[in-house]
């Protein structure tokens, strides 16, 4: 039964994402990819106020089945550019404006998961910088795909650490839930929620926020049930409320 459990809710999912990303038009290498901007944000100069945002993309390759990868834009109040911050698996893994604040990745239109202007973001931007800044893996060497610490490990790490954000990263963010504070139980009272990590590789989390969530080598699925949600692996969160 439990195996019939597993099956059902994790592997069939992860194997028909697999299916379907398989069978459409993606690059076949970076060098293929296009990382240009995707439009999403307007001009600095057009939005003097200043503004916090995390993106989520597809990632490539057949990563690109079950997961996304994710960044942090920032910019000061009046500031003539964004700032992006990302971890990636080559180098220094923590990098600044390597891409465009809101470029593809991998070819892939890239979703505004975390998005605050004006008085918010100016108290925020700079305790999200301190996270940044205190980010215990940012050495060389300090990138493990799975299950991490990666690039949402990392975002993931800087979220939990600013209690004005808000939100969580996607389910198909692998890597999200690895401990990179190095406790396996945790209590965010801010979140109001509980999370046990298996040092990424499983987990449980509980809360107001996230509903029941249950990871499974990187794989999430639970229910959200203030938002009549169901969270399916390698796809994402469905509400009945359209949200």
């Amino acid at each position: 039964m439990l195996f019939l459990v597993i099956a059902g809710v994790y592997l069939l999912p992860a194997a028909l994402a697999a299916l379907l990303w398989w069978s459409g038009d993606h690059p076949s290498s970076w060098r293929q990819a296009d990382w240009s901007s995707a439009r999403i944000l307007p001009a600095p100069q057009e939005q003097p106020d200043a503004a916090l945002y995390i993106f989520a993309a597809r990632t490539g390759g057949m990563k690109g089945a079950v997961s996304e990868h994710s960044w942090i834009v920032v910019k000061d109040r009046d500031a003539g550019a964004y700032e992006r911050w990302d971890k990636v698996g080559w180098g220094m893994p923590i990098r600044q404006n390597h891409r465009a604040a809101d470029g593809l990745w991998y070819s892939n239109v890239p979703k505004i998961i975390v998005g605050v202007t004006g008085a918010d973001a100016e108290r925020l931007i700079p305790q999200v910088r301190a996270a940044i800044a205190d980010y215990p893996f940012a050495e060389a060497g300090g990138y493990t795909m799975f299950p991490g610490p990666n690039s949402n490990s990392f975002v993931a790490h800087v979220m939990r650490a600013v209690p004005g954000i808000d939100a969580s990263l996607p389910v198909a963010a692998v890597g999200r839930d690895y401990p990179s504070d190095g406790r396996l139980v945790a209590f965010d009272p801010d979140r109001r929620e509980v999370r046990l990590s298996l040092w990424g590789y499983a987990g449980l989390v509980v809360g107001w926020q996230s509903g029941l969530e249950i990871n499974l080598l990187g794989l999430v699925a639970g229910l959200d049930p203030r938002h009549l949600a169901v969270k399916v692996p390698a796809f994402g969160t469905y509400s009945l409320l359209g949200a």
